[in-house]
């Protein structure tokens, strides 16, 4: 109880002086930013002044932790981008930075008053305790009674030594009371508010839907391995077996029709089972990367097609998988329902994204709400990606995704 008086002490004691301190950096901050808001020195003035402001908050928020047994959480959203505007908008756009202001300026009443008010109230207390060994030194034959006979007498100095100590208790109430009122104000003000809860909560879906996006595409390639490893093999296998009866029966001209007959519908199966599988999870992406596996969906295209990207850029395996999607997507139509006679596939990467656009010079009009469209959307869509689609009557016809790398 009594450390816990102490650290309250400490921290309505020291909160006189932040406060003056917090008051005077908040004047002179607010007119540096006024005064320099009309000069290209602005955005930089306003960031060096958000970034002083938040080592002042983060001291107080360590300060109040004295009362409150923690230091308050930090609330702010990490900022990104290398243009001063933009990085001006978004530590502006946090409600962390005018609430710590708005504590630096109402820090010069509460520590006033919290300060004064516990200063005086401790003082008195320990002075009351401690009569005996100063009030000798201050004799006043005319204070008023009861204070004369116990400041100028040897029993009534160790009396009011007994009253400070039977006393000692309500000091002790009222110093951690003061404590915790402003420690609790700064924590109403310096905590971390829906904003930043909103931001944690909208980062930790994305981190959660990140990760069964892989657990499903990781899934998806765990069938098309079985698929081709297991089924795939096993009717190859009997393909080869039928071909070989096929040899001996030949004698057999009743016989033999039925063996070709079973030997062709192996083949169409073994065909479409091949086409599943690459609709599942192409084998050629996980083996050779989105590259290679769009450079053969464009030597498969019936017109020519060509294509522009890095040849050894790998991303994750979510977007490289809905990139090759969409490409597939993008030829198929333009050969089916375009008449295109020629197209471009380009794969680069903007910032934090992956951007992949397919042109064809066909005859236009695609329906965006189209199905195929519309599930490439939802796949692209479940990355925080983007699908649009430009295909005016007559052409060209443009299909593009934008992908978020971290996806």
């Amino acid at each position: 109880m009594i450390t816990k008086a102490g650290r309250a002490l400490a921290y309505v004691a020291t909160g006189l002086f932040a406060g003056v301190l917090g008051f005077v950096w908040s004047v002179a901050a607010t007119l540096a930013v006024v005064l320099t808001s009309v000069t290209h020195l602005g955005g930089h003035v306003f960031l060096g002044v958000a970034w002083v402001t938040r080592r002042f908050a983060g001291v107080e928020r360590r300060r109040a932790g004295w009362v409150l047994g923690a230091p308050i959480a930090a609330p702010y959203v990490p900022v990104s981008g290398d243009r001063v505007r933009k990085r001006v908008g978004a530590v502006a756009g946090q409600p962390a930075t005018w609430r710590d202001l708005a504590w630096l300026v109402l820090l010069l009443p509460v520590g006033l008053i919290t300060g004064v008010a516990g200063l005086v109230v401790a003082v008195v207390g320990l002075a009351t305790v401690a009569a005996p060994a100063w009030a000798w030194a201050v004799p006043n034959p005319h204070a008023p009674f009861p204070m004369r006979p116990l400041l100028t007498t040897m029993p009534g100095r160790f009396g009011s030594t007994v009253i400070g100590l039977a006393l000692l208790p309500v000091v002790i109430w009222i110093v951690r009371i003061l404590g915790a009122a402003a420690a609790r104000l700064a924590s109403a003000l310096l905590a971390p508010g829906e904003h930043r809860r909103l931001v944690d909560e909208a980062t930790r879906l994305a981190e959660t839907r990140r990760r069964v996006v892989d657990a499903q595409a990781a899934e998806l390639r765990r069938i098309e391995r079985d698929l081709h490893d297991g089924a795939q093999a096993r009717i190859v296998a009997a393909g080869m077996t039928l071909a070989l009866a096929a040899r001996k029966l030949r004698a057999d001209s009743d016989a033999a029709p039925d063996v070709d007959l079973a030997r062709r519908q192996l083949d169409d199966a073994l065909g479409e089972l091949r086409r599943l599988v690459r609709g599942i999870h192409p084998p050629i992406l996980t083996d050779r990367g989105l590259h290679a596996s769009l450079a053969a969906l464009a030597g498969d295209s019936p017109f020519p097609v060509q294509l522009r990207g890095d040849r050894d850029a790998r991303y994750p395996a979510a977007v490289e998988s809905a990139a090759y999607f969409v490409v597939a997507e993008g030829l198929t139509n333009a050969a089916k329902h375009a008449a295109a006679t020629a197209g471009t596939i380009d794969v680069a990467r903007v910032g934090d994204l992956v951007r992949v656009e397919v042109h064809d010079n066909g005859r236009g009009g695609a329906d965006p709400a189209g199905a195929g469209l519309d599930g490439l959307r939802r796949r692209v869509e479940a990355l925080d990606g983007a699908l649009t689609l430009t295909s005016p009557a007559g052409g060209p016809t443009i299909l593009r995704a934008e992908l978020p790398c971290a996806s």
